[in-house]
């Protein structure tokens, strides 16, 4: 039997490799469009997003204590504290559904429930104030207020649904470090200044223009923001893990001279900056050297699923907008119209498989409201594609199992589908 599953193998490759369609253009496209979707996710989203949330995981993952943890997401913390938290997080982390996968790796790892843990996966990227603002002024008021209504409920939900699925499946936390309370109160100034320079780093990088006066007014000063957030995370490197105060101001003063001399590149001094942070820690305490050991650890979870699955995504539905994938934008834009609840529900599948980049789901709506896409649809996709991606499922596979993964999947769709229909038959 085993001779025959290796003989059927072969010769699928082999019809698969005979019967290629190698000149067709719909396939070169697609096949240059995931390599494009590739570049630009590396040029836009790692440095910027996803390097500055690998050192936040790994932070989380050596500094918050397991009891930490337990105490605000574990299975005896306060319900309604630990949702609470959980699904108002993405107002201030504002990250797509990649960026937030590490976030969500570094406290799933120290014992956090899966309720509340997933709760904050969903968030993250789905409670983007700025992606609801822009949701309302672009595709209506209605639109932006049912997304933003539907996120924070979605965010509670899910993570209940989850907890009640698996609540009698036991886990361990890993890597724990046990700090006794005292040592814990010690440590909390530390701490919350270490983390929030790195979220500051994080928010102010990744902040986008906008027509809105405060938001544009922060844009203006975006990259001033991220260098005082970067002073502030020397100044806790030196004063808790033993930094050479030298190493500190190479540091600064390094990427503040990349600044000026390329003031139209801002990502130059950005680089600099990380290179700088990581060898300044691998030279100092052992505190510091575990901090970048387990962002290591944490980098090779995630980014070559990510990768995969982000070029498995531009092969099949291409660039945001591009109508270049294997998958014709048109088939698509048909088989969403109305308010059916196959409209519906096939339009959460697709957004849920979907890569979007922050913000950009609201252009490619907008396309496809005009093409005839009805508002049921629009709004299921709005639900499930900023929380999932086919590159967030590899990842998600990766830390918390396939099973987790799938059931994850399957409310975050059925829920979307839901409110899709609901909102199609009060918005006609």
């Amino acid at each position: 039997m085993n001779s025959l599953k290796k003989l059927s193998i072969v010769i699928a490759i082999f019809a698969l490799a005979y019967f290629l369609p190698a000149t067709n253009p719909r396939l070169l496209g697609a096949i240059q469009e995931s390599l494009i979707m590739l570049k630009d996710y590396a040029q836009k989203h790692v440095i910027l997003c996803l390097v500055p949330a690998l050192f936040i995981a790994g932070a989380i993952s050596i500094f918050i204590s397991g009891n930490a943890v337990m105490k605000y997401f574990g299975a005896k913390a306060n319900k309604i504290l630990a949702y609470l938290i959980a699904s108002v997080s993405g107002t201030i982390l504002a990250v797509c559904s990649c960026t937030v996968l590490p976030l969500f790796a570094g406290i799933y790892s120290r014992g956090a429930g899966i309720g509340p843990a997933t709760a904050f996966l969903y968030s993250g990227p789905a409670i983007n104030i700025l992606a609801i603002i822009l949701t309302a002024k672009i595709l209506g008021f209605e639109m932006g207020f049912a997304r933003a209504i539907g996120a924070v409920l979605f965010s509670i939900v899910i993570g209940l649904l989850m907890e009640i699925t698996f609540k009698n499946e036991k886990r361990e936390s890993k890597n724990e470090i046990i700090y006794e309370e005292s040592e814990e109160k010690q440590h909390l100034l530390k701490n919350g200044l270490f983390f929030a320079s790195m979220v500051f780093i994080l928010i102010f990088a990744n902040w986008a223009n906008s027509d809105n006066v405060f938001f544009h007014s922060i844009y203006n000063v975006k990259w001033i923001l991220v260098f005082v957030s970067y002073a502030l995370l020397n100044f806790v490197l030196v004063k808790w893990f033993k930094v050479n105060i030298l190493y500190s101001v190479i540091s600064l003063i390094l990427p503040l001279i990349a600044f000026f001399l390329f003031p139209s590149q801002p990502l130059i001094a950005f680089v600099i900056g990380i290179v700088l942070t990581t060898v300044t820690s691998l030279l100092s305490s052992e505190d510091s050297k575990m901090w970048v050991a387990s962002t290591e650890t944490y980098l090779y979870m995630i980014l070559p699923y990510l990768f995969i699955g982000v070029l498995v995504s531009g092969f099949l539905l291409g660039m945001p907008g591009s109508n270049k994938g294997i998958i014709p934008a048109e088939w698509i834009s048909n088989l969403v119209g109305g308010n059916s609840l196959r409209a519906n529900f096939f339009a959460s599948v697709v957004g849920a498989f979907m890569y979007f980049a922050t913000l950009t789901e609201v252009p490619i709506l907008q396309s496809l409201i005009g093409a005839g896409m009805g508002k049921g649809p629009a709004l299921a996709l709005l639900l499930s594609g900023p929380a999932l991606s086919l590159p967030s499922m590899l990842v998600l596979i990766n830390i918390m199992g396939k099973k987790k993964t799938f059931v994850f999947i399957l409310y975050v769709i059925v829920l979307s589908t839901i409110a899709g229909l609901i909102f199609g038959k009060i918005i006609i």
